[in-house]
């Protein structure tokens, strides 16, 4: 079957998205507004350009790749129309709007984390469940950026989803947290540092910001019986080094996984869904259990 897809928006991520349906073999019809963008979606073969909602053709599934403030309103006016939605993360930037999307959803809103579909997080999720490590005790998961893009939210809305949604997918729920601490007190948009877990028996640590000379990210698994690391966003394998974790001198590991784009498998995913395949890795509760989280790591951040 070739899918129709309404894709709403075309701007730095929307393009790239469009790019991977038309190339998974997609009809998509792009709505955006601005004459460069709707450029870049016709270069990019677009089957056709319109400026709003209202003038969509009929179509099997929407993919909304819009700023992160307008997710809400977005999601909300096309839920009526009946058909499955793939909306960027978060899924929406306040917790009113997102807890109402999920009270509402029947199995038709789905989130894009882009990282639940990463091979390298795929591979430490099934390296712990066959027990390489031992039993889970920790995860730390590290992303720093060089400065922020994005006028409508601030970098917690951009950066702390993919991390929530790793820890949730390799847990196979979100911890509750316990704190969060500004890393420049004076400036808490730049960077904070907040810990998970709760009287669970896995703590989870976040270190997010946007103060630092380049990308940074990585995901470390602390077990009983060793450590376990992804290293970054362009790595092919994980790093292991097995034993007692306080003991040094132990060999490092290395154990490989399969070099693709998860932005290209989430998007052929969401395809397969439409064809009667399983659903996305995330539906609309799991996005409103990470906007929850966000929303209280803004306040303690806030009240500090």
């Amino acid at each position: 079957m070739t899918a129709t897809i309404g894709l709403i928006g075309c701007g730095r991520w929307g393009k790239l998205v469009l790019r991977d349906l038309v190339a998974c073999g997609a009809e998509v019809h792009v709505v955006c507004a601005s004459s460069g963008n709707q450029a870049i979606a016709q270069r990019a073969g677009a089957a056709s350009i319109v400026e709003n909602l209202k003038e969509l053709p009929p179509v099997d599934g929407y993919v909304v790749v819009t700023p992160t403030s307008t997710h809400g309103d977005i999601v909300l006016a096309l839920m009526p129309r009946g058909k499955p939605i793939f909306v960027e993360k978060p899924l929406t930037a306040d917790v009113d709007s997102a807890r109402q999307i999920a009270e509402d959803d029947d199995g038709q809103v789905f989130v894009m984390d882009k990282w639940r579909y990463h091979s390298g997080v795929e591979a430490v999720r099934a390296q712990i469940a066959a027990g390489a490590i031992g039993r889970l005790r920790g995860l730390r998961l590290q992303r720093w950026s060089n400065g922020h893009e994005y006028a409508d939210v601030s970098p917690l809305w951009i950066l702390a989803p993919h991390d929530l949604s790793i820890a949730d997918h390799i847990l196979g729920y979100l911890p509750p947290l316990d704190d969060a601490r500004a890393v420049i007190r004076a400036e808490p948009q730049l960077g904070f540092t907040a810990e998970l877990g709760g009287t669970g028996p896995v703590s989870v640590t976040l270190d997010i910001g946007v103060a630092n000379v380049e990308h940074a990210r990585r995901v470390a698994a602390v077990g009983e019986n060793g450590v376990m690391e992804l290293r970054g966003g362009y790595e092919t394998c994980l790093f292991v080094r097995r034993g007692p974790v306080a003991e040094p001198g132990q060999d490092v590991d290395t154990i490989p996984f399969p070099d693709t784009m998860p932005l290209l498998t989430e998007v052929r995913g969401f395809l397969d869904f439409l064809d009667g395949g399983p659903p996305p890795l995330a539906d609309a509760r799991k996005g409103c259990a990470i906007v929850e989280h966000m929303a209280e790591i803004e306040t303690k951040l806030e009240g500090r």
